[in-house]
């Protein structure tokens, strides 16, 4: 058997380009759940007997932990869309909250913030990064799945 045919047997989540791709895809959820677990007491403040925008951040934070995992464990389709949708959702809100005043709807409350600091770039660019990245590797293992049959 050639290496060629040797490399189009072998699975598509233990090739070391797949591999590092669910490495970084992990890793931009990390950094968004750390940054959301560290800024959550902060925004708690705000609205201490509802939902809160601290409890929203520790939502957040575990949800991407989980993907996270999940990307790494797996790295299937199902994977990476799931954090093509957790990273991306969570770039998109940063964005919105960021340049739109939107006020509170039902228990969700108003988390217009027009400033950017360290801590919310640094997630903003790890949640963008990691949506784009998940989505490499969603179509990766779509292309992979075609060749198979």
């Amino acid at each position: 058997m050639s290496t060629r045919e040797a490399a189009r047997r072998k699975p598509m989540s233990r090739r070391p380009k797949d591999i590092l791709l669910r490495l970084l895809v992990a890793a931009a959820l990390v950094v968004d759940a750390v940054v959301h677990f560290d800024l959550a007491s902060g925004y708690q403040l705000g609205a201490p007997g509802g939902i809160g925008e601290g409890n929203l951040f520790r939502i957040e934070a575990v949800a991407a932990v989980l993907v996270g995992l999940y990307v790494l464990v797996r790295g299937s389709r199902p994977a990476y869309a799931a954090a093509v949708v957790i990273a991306g959702s969570a770039f998109i809100a940063v964005l919105l909250y960021r340049y739109v005043d939107i006020p509170a709807l039902g228990p969700i409350p108003a988390m217009y913030e027009p400033v950017w600091f360290f801590e919310k770039s640094l997630s903003a660019v790890a949640e963008g990064l990691g949506a784009v990245l998940a989505g490499v590797g969603y179509l990766r293992q779509r292309g992979s799945a075609r060749r198979r049959r």
